[in-house]
């Protein structure tokens, strides 16, 4: 039985489905309240930074955005310096970054808005081995959950069916199984309501590349973003990463799909208003092939609205709430999710009667920011579905002004960007010095939004 092969016997014992961020972060948190936290995993977990099979995105470029990489700090003391010396620059994210909002380029000033610049295999490795040298954690890969065990009458959680045919006893397991978590069909062939979901059509289609960085080839800088536009629906992103590397990240949504061959990459690249990213493409060594994502949909399951949930069970990070990957919320949103189940398990002296109700009802609070940023900014795209309340098509036209006036407003990028990276809450913008900002500097002399043309450069010889 698994039992013997873990040595769980005894005490408290936590069971986190699920080895991805979102769930080595909530092991780290359980950890302090519980005798023993097993991770489970169906992926095989190598001794160094590596892609995961069942983690196709980690190829991808991501983000950690500010507000992350200090929630990330607060439970990993040291975790930055740990990153910088493993290699992942720090960047100021407003004066070291080209942002290129609706077409306009926004007046870069220093900042303590600070990201690393980090791959997902590098920034998943780095966690799950402080998670891993936290004595009682223990990892088991290669094993599937297949199932909630049940108490007697059939409230509570009280372990997990494996994939091996064991089970394994738990006082708390924890969903952190992703946006293909079986949680709802679980819950359901256990006779609970199941969560209502609300999604928010997309169809993004991502392509991330890494070549060899030059530093001319960002003007100095340590990235650039440009966005989708109604009309446009193309987006781009550089930023420069460990190992000397800059990741490229060509975004298409509602069906826009980036190629994948050098002059297609180039020429979509073209498009967009940021001319560095063309610019990477045909100058820059690469440093790997391109690899391709499709995200067809936001998700957001609404477990804070069920009226019976069973005891012993919670539900974290992508599983609560997948987004837009455009955006780069969902390993902050993780981060915050854990800061939080710390909160409420130190508050109830490590007791999970009721958890799950207090967890999910705060949770949801944390989500609703992020949520109407990407959803807000989605729906600016006749082709997605939803409704536009007055408030969401106000506050869309009024960022669009924003967008124009931080072009001269260094004050008003980083309002901006301190909403972008869940240090301020959207109504942050609303304030009545903003709003007047954003009135008297769109009525200037602006600088028009860059008309993207192709770059004149020399490309790169390549193997």
């Amino acid at each position: 039985m698994i039992h013997r092969l873990l040595g769980v016997t005894g005490d408290t014992t936590a069971v986190v489905i699920g080895a991805s961020i979102g769930g080595l972060l909530a092991a780290r948190v359980l950890r302090e309240h519980f005798g023993r936290v097993v991770v489970l995993d169906r992926d095989t977990l190598g001794a160094a930074p590596a892609h995961r099979r069942c983690v196709p995105q980690d190829h991808q470029l991501h983000v950690l955005l500010a507000r992350g990489r200090t929630a990330l700090e607060e439970l990993f003391p040291g975790l930055s310096a740990q990153l910088r010396d493993a290699g992942a620059p720090m960047v100021d994210l407003h004066g070291q970054v080209h942002w290129y909002n609706d077409g306009y380029l926004m007046r870069r000033a220093p900042s303590d808005l600070v990201a690393a610049g980090v791959g997902r295999p590098l920034l998943e490795h780095t966690i799950r081995e402080r998670v891993l040298a936290l004595p009682g954690v223990r990892l088991v890969a290669r094993t599937d959950v297949t199932g909630l065990v049940l108490s007697a009458d059939g409230s509570a959680v009280t372990g997990v069916h494996l994939s091996t045919g064991g089970t394994l006893a738990a006082d708390l397991v924890v969903d952190a199984g992703g946006r293909a978590s079986r949680g709802p069909l679980w819950l359901s062939a256990a006779g609970f309501p199941v969560p209502a979901e609300e999604r928010v059509q997309v169809d993004v289609t991502y392509v991330t590349r890494r070549y060899e960085y030059q530093p001319e080839h960002l003007d100095g800088m340590s990235g650039v973003l440009t966005n989708a536009v109604p009309g446009a629906p193309r987006s781009g992103i550089a930023a420069t990463q460990e190992d000397g590397l800059v990741a490229v990240a060509l975004n298409g949504m509602l069906g826009e799909r980036p190629p994948t061959d050098d002059a297609g990459m180039a020429a979509f690249a073209d498009s967009l208003a940021a001319p560095h990213l063309a610019t990477i493409i045909r100058c820059a060594v690469p440093a790997g092939d391109p690899v391709t994502m499709r995200y067809p949909a936001s998700v957001r399951r609404r477990y804070e609205r069920l009226r019976r949930f069973p005891e012993g069970y919670l539900v974290v990070a992508d599983a609560l709430c997948s987004f837009n990957p455009i955006y780069g919320q969902g390993m902050t949103v993780a981060a915050l999710e854990a800061l939080l189940l710390r909160r409420l398990l130190n508050t109830s002296g490590g007791r999970t009667t009721g958890l799950a109700r207090r967890f999910f009802r705060q949770a949801a609070r944390i989500v609703d920011g992020p949520w109407s940023i990407a959803v807000g900014t989605d729906l600016r795209f006749a082709e997605v579905p939803g409704r536009r309340t007055l408030k969401v098509r106000f506050v869309n036209a009024f960022v669009h002004r924003l967008h124009r006036a931080a072009t001269r407003d260094a004050n008003l990028g980083a309002a901006f960007l301190r909403v972008l990276n869940l240090v301020a809450p959207p109504t942050s913008l609303l304030t009545p010095g903003t709003i007047l900002r954003v009135v008297f500097g769109a009525r200037g002399t602006i600088s028009r939004p860059r008309t993207p043309a192709p770059v004149a450069a020399e490309p790169a010889v390549r193997a």
